[in-house]
């Protein structure tokens, strides 16, 4: 059995699938397809959208503020088990997760928080504080108790935007960001937290240190097409499953987003 998978923040998806970009999902060939920030309620989706043909969706709104952060997965395989949110009612009311239990893996899609904006001091000048790091990092701690304790039972695998570019190679100008929001030394750390836990990053051990790769360009200065941009986007699986892995890939040339998709392929007998 094979599991094709992708996943896109696609920074809104009533404007995004207006976009000729969107046939990438129209025409999809992969099996789950987990979208972050759809800044949607299901009622102001059409029919056609909610419903595709083939796939079980399942959708996550923001109930704290509507238009806001949201996540959705199409799923051709019907699911074992759904969740919404996290347990934790401090990190709930976002739409930031979506936990599908399959028959050979938990499936996690997430829109992890950013940083927020820098907190300024009395005088109006930056203190190099982020207004919701300490929020971001504890939605990241509540996240890996919970998939630790779920991986009990099967691996896990979870896809989606973490607002956190790992290594100096996962963005284009790590010396410039090394003091912003998405590249902070705990947020890197927290990541190799992750990493150390038993969760491997797929994209690098299929391609190892290959530069210029990226999933996320501002939409200032031409960022993307002059490839000055950051791999935010990913795929992390349980290392039980590296006997399982067959591929995983950044889709840059799918347009419609600041982000493209990320993809992931898995084999089981």
């Amino acid at each position: 059995m094979e599991y094709k998978l992708a996943s896109w923040n696609v920074n809104g998806i009533r404007a995004v699938s207006a976009k000729e970009g969107f046939k990438w999902f129209e025409n999809t060939q992969y099996d789950v397809i987990g979208f972050q920030e759809t800044k949607a309620n299901v009622e102001q989706l059409p029919d056609n959208l909610v419903h595709k043909e083939g796939f079980n969706s399942y959708f996550c709104s923001s109930v704290v503020k509507k238009g806001y952060s949201g996540t959705a997965v199409f799923s051709r395989f019907k699911p074992l088990n759904v969740e919404l949110e996290l347990p934790d009612p401090a990190y709930q009311g976002e739409g930031r997760i979506i936990h599908l239990e399959f028959e050979h893996f938990h499936f996690f899609n997430g829109y992890f928080p950013n940083g927020g904006a820098e907190v300024l001091d009395d005088r109006g000048l930056p203190t190099g504080e982020f207004k919701r790091v300490p929020y971001k990092m504890g939605f990241f701690n509540c996240f890996l108790n919970y998939a630790k304790e779920l991986e009990k039972t099967k691996p896990i695998v979870v896809c989606g935007d973490f607002n956190i570019a790992h290594k100096p190679i996962d963005l284009a100008r790590p010396k410039a960001n090394v003091r912003n929001t998405g590249f902070l030394p705990i947020e890197r750390e927290f990541f190799d937290k992750m990493l150390d836990s038993g969760f491997v990053d797929t994209f690098r051990e299929v391609h190892g240190d290959k530069p210029d790769c990226y999933s996320w360009w501002s939409y200032k200065t031409r960022a993307r097409a002059r490839n000055i941009g950051w791999r935010i986007d990913y795929f992390l699986m349980s290392k039980s499953l590296l006997p399982n892995l067959v591929d995983a890939g950044i889709e840059s040339d799918v347009t419609g987003s600041d982000h493209c998709p990320v993809t992931l392929k898995l084999k089981f007998d």
